[in-house]
C-alpha cells in the first residue's frame, strides 16, 4: 500500500476537482478537507468521496464555481447559502462574521443551507475550536435509519460533532460521531470486502437484525444506544433541516450517486466564547486531570493529530490518479 504525503493527496484532489468543473478556489477548500481527514485516519471522508465529488460536478449536482452568500438577520445569528455548491466553501466564506457573531454575542449560531453533504463535520467545529470557540454542530444525510422497533427509513446518519478549544489555538476536547449505530460507509466497505457486520448496526427489510451488509443496505440502520441515539438523531434532524432552509433527510437521494438533485443538505452550528465564564478554565482541567488520572482513559480527540503522510490503497490511489487525467 503506498504511502502519500498529504500535500500531494490534496495537490491531486484539486488537480482532479478542477479537471471536473471547480473552480480553483473551491477546489483548494475541498481538497483541504480530504486532505484532513486522511492526515487523522478519516479514511471513509476522505479520497473514498473523490469519484462521487468528480462525477457530481460533471452531471451538475454539486455546482463547482458558485460564489455563497453569506448574511446576518441578527448579531447572533450568521446564514450562508451555499448555493448548491460544497458544504466546505459555503462554511469558508461564513467563517469570518460567525467568529466576529460568537465574539460580540458571547453565543452565536451559523446555519449553512442548500449545501452538499460536509462529510467530515469536525473538520468544521474543530476550525471554530482553534479560534478559540466551543463549537457543537449537526448534520442530516439522506434516509438509512430507521426508528426503534421499526424498519423504514426515516432519517439520516446524523452526525453530531463537538470541539473545546484549549486556549492556545489548539484542540483540547473533540468528538464527532454518526449517530446511528455506525457510519453507513462502513457497512458498503464491509460489503465489498465480503465480510459480516457486527450484530446491532442494522435490520433487514423486514425489521430483523442482520450480520449480513447486502440486507442491511436493503434495510435500514439502527440508531446508537436505541431511543437515546434516536433523540440525538431527530435533535440533529430538526437543527439542521428546520434552522437552515436544508430538506429532511427522507427528501434527500442517495449521497454518491452520480446524477439526481442537488443535496440541499444544511449544517447548523452553536458557538460559545469559553470567556464568557471565568470559571471554565479551571473547571475543564479538572475534568482533564480526572479522567488522566485513570490510566488508559483520555478525553476524546486530546491526542488527535494530524500526520504528514497517509497510506492510500493502490487500486484507490490508481483512481485518483485516473480522475486527474495521469493515467
Amino acid at each position: 500500500m503506498p504511502t502519500i504525503t498529504i500535500a500531494e493527496i490534496e495537490a491531486r484532489t484539486t488537480d482532479a476537482l478542477v479537471r471536473h468543473g471547480a473552480a480553483d478556489w473551491v477546489a483548494a477548500e475541498v481538497a483541504r478537507a480530504v486532505g484532513r481527514a486522511e492526515a487523522t485516519g478519516n479514511v471513509i471522508c476522505g479520497l473514498y468521496y473523490l469519484e462521487s465529488y468528480c462525477q457530481q460536478l460533471a452531471s451538475g449536482r454539486v455546482k463547482g464555481d458558485v460564489e455563497p452568500v453569506v448574511t446576518r438577520p441578527r448579531p447572533g445569528a450568521v446564514r450562508v447559502d451555499a448555493r448548491f455548491g460544497f458544504a466546505q466553501t459555503a462554511f469558508a466564506r461564513a467563517l469570518p462574521e460567525a467568529l466576529e457573531a460568537a465574539r460580540d454575542c458571547g453565543t452565536a449560531s451559523l446555519a449553512v443551507g442548500h449545501a452538499h453533504t460536509c462529510t467530515s463535520l469536525g473538520y468544521f467545529t474543530e476550525q471554530l475550536a482553534q479560534s478559540g470557540l466551543i463549537a457543537i454542530g449537526f448534520t442530516n444525510a439522506s434516509p438509512i435509519v430507521a426508528p426503534p422497533g421499526g424498519k423504514a427509513r426515516v432519517i439520516g446518519t446524523n452526525p453530531i460533532a463537538c470541539s473545546v478549544p484549549d486556549g492556545k489555538g489548539g484542540i483540547a476536547m473533540q468528538f464527532d460521531f454518526s449517530t446511528s449505530a455506525v457510519a453507513l460507509g462502513k457497512i458498503t466497505m464491509a460489503k465489498a470486502a465480503g465480510e459480516k457486520i457486527p450484530l446491532g448496526w442494522a435490520v433487514d427489510a423486514e425489521g430483523n437484525p442482520t450480520t449480513d451488509p447486502a440486507a442491511a443496505l436493503g434495510g435500514a440502520l439502527v440508531s446508537a444506544g436505541g431511543h437515546k441515539g434516536w433523540g440525538f438523531g431527530l435533535m440533529a434532524e430538526i437543527l439542521a433541516a428546520g434552522m437552515t432552509g436544508g430538506v429532511n433527510s427522507v427528501d434527500v437521494k442517495p449521497l454518491k450517486a452520480p446524477e439526481g438533485p442537488p443535496h440541499d443538505l444544511g449544517q447548523f452550528y452553536l458557538m460559545i466564547d469559553p470567556a464568557l465564564s471565568p470559571d471554565f478554565a479551571a473547571r475543564f482541567s479538572r475534568l482533564a486531570e480526572a479522567v488522566a488520572a485513570d490510566e488508559g482513559a483520555r478525553l476524546p480527540g486530546a491526542r488527535v493529530r494530524g500526520k504528514d503522510s497517509a497510506e492510500v490503497p493502490e487500486p484507490l490511489w490508481n483512481l485518483v490518479l485516473g480522475l486527474c487525467g495521469q493515467n
